[in-house]
């Protein structure tokens, strides 16, 4: 299953996700995330690299960019869940291009999964930021993320990003809450 939403509001033009975050899906994702399993990449890996429409999706792209995670949880983890799955998409899907160093997320921002929507809302709200050398300009940007609840954090990140230029951002996202 893989669903194109249109959007008509915030800075985001479409968002496609592969699941429902439901079942077997949401067990892996939450295990990936959370359980020290970073071995279940190569999982959504193949799931995006051997669908067709997921791989044409993020063709029409020049850019994708994963939802940054702050040092502290980083460390604590020891990798990037979202930043592991776009570095292996870019080797391998011709014509599309990692910059995982344009955003930055600052330090302070509160984890969205233990907010409420109002929280998650304005937990986000100048949470990220962007690299000094950052250049997009006249570029469709597609952010990648693990899931879309409120869709708050990845329309932070596309504010920002049309504010230095992309002239398109889209989402990609392995579930939908």
């Amino acid at each position: 299953m893989n669903k194109i939403d249109k959007k008509n509001n915030g800075y985001i033009e479409e968002h496609m996700y592969i699941f429902k975050y439901k079942g077997l899906i949401r067990k892996k994702i939450i295990d990936y995330k959370f359980n020290q399993k970073a071995y279940l990449h190569r999982f959504f890996e193949k799931i995006i690299l051997n669908d067709k429409k997921v791989c044409d999706f993020i063709k029409s792209y020049d850019i994708i960019i994963p939802v940054p995670i702050n040092k502290k949880k980083k460390r604590e983890r020891g990798y990037n869940q979202t930043s592991v799955i776009t570095s292996n998409l870019a080797s391998k899907i011709k014509n599309i291009q990692l910059k995982d160093d344009i955003l930055l997320k600052k330090e302070a921002a509160k984890t969205q999964s233990l907010l409420n929507k109002t929280e998650r809302r304005k937990n986000v709200i100048g949470a990220f930021d962007v690299a000094k050398n950052a250049n997009i300009v006249g570029k469709k940007i597609l952010i990648f993320d693990d899931i879309y609840t409120t869709g708050n954090t990845v329309n932070e990140c596309a504010k920002i990003l049309r504010q230095i230029g992309a002239i398109k951002v889209g989402v990609l996202t392995i579930a939908k809450d």
